[in-house]
């Protein structure tokens, strides 16, 4: 089963952990999965061995009305799809710090417009400021990068 609960996957990250694999962690929304994000992940599971994504929770999304478009079940099932996602869980807290301190990755891959470390919510210094805590290395692809919100706006007439 590639979706799990935090703290199961927590316990399974530090199984694989004890037999020497490098952990690779991912998380956002992931409202509209599309080509960005496909890339982004399948660049991020070269970095390691296990790729591990973590999902904002529907009540914590912060993209405006109407959003998220899919709820949380359908994203994690979205992305678990994916070959190159070992396993998917969704947070529990409203940003990823509490999660990076739970799953203590080696790796928080982020897509190449956060490496300034500068976003509109704060969210990814504070992050930053974890990974450097827990001995994680924070790492960014360079992919194609898509704005579900902007490909929502444009394509699909929606109030994003």
């Amino acid at each position: 089963m590639k979706i799990l609960g935090l703290d199961a996957l927590a316990e399974k990250i530090r199984s694989l952990k004890a037999e020497g694999k490098k952990i690779v962690h991912c998380h956002g929304c992931f409202d509209l999965m599309h080509p960005g994000h496909i890339k982004y992940f399948q660049a991020a599971k070269a970095m390691g061995d296990i790729l591990v994504v973590t999902l904002t929770p529907d009540e914590y999304v912060d993209k405006g009305p109407g959003r998220p478009v899919f709820d949380q079940v359908l994203r994690a099932e979205s992305i678990a799809a994916l070959e190159c996602v070992d396993f998917v869980a969704v947070n529990k807290w409203q940003t990823a710090e509490e999660t990076l301190r739970l799953l203590r990755p080696d790796y928080y891959v982020k897509g190449q417009e956060f490496e300034r470390l500068e976003d509109k919510t704060g969210k990814i210094q504070k992050e930053y400021d974890v990974v450097k805590e827990i001995g994680a290395e924070m790492r960014f692809t360079h992919e194609i990068v898509f704005s579900s919100t902007k490909l929502l706006k444009t394509y699909f007439n929606a109030d994003a």
